[in-house]
C-alpha cells in the first residue's frame, strides 16, 4: 500500500500551475489597481483630503489611542488566557459537580457574540447599580469572558490530543493528579496548541476595534471621529488607511511572535511521547526478567 499523499507535477501540471499563478496576481494587481485608481477620480489623494493628518497634535492622539488599544489588548489577553486555564481544569474534572457549572459557563459565553457582551456591560449593568462600570471596563471584561471561554476548549483539546501514556506514566511513579496535570499533561499541551492559542490572541486585538460602540476611545473610534470632519473634507478614506495600516502591523507583530515561539518551540527539547514510554517500559521489564532469572540461577548453585 502506497504512503504517497502528493505526487510530484508533471510537465503539464506545473505549466498549468505556473499560468494559474500569473493569471491570480494579473486579476489582484487589476483589482488593487481599479481600487487606487477611483480612489485618484474622487479626489482621495488631494491635499485637501490628507490636510488633518499634517498636525502634530492628531498624531500624539493617534500614538494615545494606540497605547490604549494595547493596553486593553494586554489586559484582555492576560486574563483570557488565565480565565481558560481555570475554565480548562474545570472541564477535564472528574467530580460532576465541578465539571457541569464549568462546562455550562464555556458554552454560554462561547456561544454569546463578544460585542453583545460588551453591550450588555456598559448599558447594563449600570442599570442595575454598577456604576463603577466605564467603556474600558465593559471592552476588557467582555473579551475576557468570550476568549476565555474560546481558549478553555483549546486548552481541553490540547490536553485530550495527547497520548493517554503521558498520564499513566506520571501516575506510575506516584504524582497525584495535579501533578499529572501541571508537569506533564499542560506543558505538552501548550505547547501543541500554541498557534491557535496566539490566532487568538490576534482574535483579541482585532475585537478591541469593537470597543467603539460603547464609547471606547481606542483606535476605530478615532478614525470614525477624523473621518467625519467635513471641514478637512470628511477624509474617512484617508482615515481608513493610516488606522488600517495601524491594525496590519500590530497584527504583522504579534504573528511574527507567534513565528517566534514555534521556533523555539521547535528547537527546544522535545517531550517524550507515548512510544519512548512504552519502549522504556518494555526495557525495563525486559531487565527485570533478566534479574529475576539470575537471582534464580543464584539460588540454584547455592542449593
Amino acid at each position: 500500500m502506497s504512503t504517497v499523499l502528493y505526487d510530484a507535477p508533471g510537465p503539464r501540471a506545473r505549466v498549468r500551475n505556473r499560468l494559474l499563478a500569473v493569471i491570480t496576481v494579473v486579476i489582484v494587481v487589476a483589482i488593487i489597481g481599479f481600487v487606487l485608481y477611483r480612489f485618484a477620480m474622487t479626489g482621495q489623494f488631494t491635499a485637501e483630503k490628507w490636510e488633518l493628518f499634517r498636525y502634530t497634535a492628531v498624531w500624539r492622539a493617534i500614538g494615545m489611542a494606540t497605547l490604549t488599544t494595547l493596553s486593553a489588548f494586554i489586559v484582555a489577553a492576560i486574563g483570557s488566557l488565565l480565565l481558560g486555564l481555570v475554565l480548562s481544569i474545570g472541564r477535564v474534572s472528574s467530580h460532576r459537580w465541578v465539571r457541569w457549572p464549568v462546562t455550562v459557563f464555556t458554552e454560554i459565553f462561547r456561544a454569546i457574540p463578544v460585542l453583545i457582551l460588551m453591550m450588555i456591560m456598559y448599558y447594563g449593568l449600570p442599570t442595575l447599580g454598577l456604576e463603577f462600570i466605564n467603556p474600558y471596563i465593559a471592552v476588557v471584561v467582555g473579551l475576557i469572558l468570550y476568549n476565555g471561554s474560546v481558549l478553555a476548549e483549546v486548552f481541553r483539546s490540547g490536553i485530550e490530543s495527547l497520548p493517554s501514556g503521558q498520564g499513566e506514566a506520571g501516575y506510575a511513579i506516584g504524582l497525584r493528579k495535579t501533578g499529572v496535570m501541571s508537569i506533564i499533561l499542560y506543558p505538552q499541551a501548550i505547547r501543541a496548541m500554541m498557534p491557535v492559542i496566539i490566532s487568538q490572541l490576534v482574535v483579541v486585538l482585532k475585537d478591541t476595534a469593537l470597543g467603539f460602540i460603547v464609547t471606547f476611545q481606542e483606535l476605530l473610534y478615532l478614525a470614525k471621529f477624523y473621518g467625519s470632519q467635513v471641514a478637512y473634507g470628511a477624509p474617512i478614506i484617508p482615515s481608513t488607511i493610516i488606522f488600517g495600516s495601524i491594525y496590519i502591523a500590530l497584527c504583522l507583530l504579534l504573528a511574527g511572535l507567534a513565528k517566534w515561539v514555534e521556533v523555539r518551540t521547535k528547537r527546544s527539547k522535545k517531550l517524550p511521547t507515548d512510544s519512548n514510554f512504552r519502549e522504556d517500559l518494555g526495557a525495563a521489564e525486559t531487565k527485570a526478567i533478566a534479574l529475576q532469572s539470575e537471582s534464580h540461577e543464584a539460588g540454584g548453585r547455592q542449593i
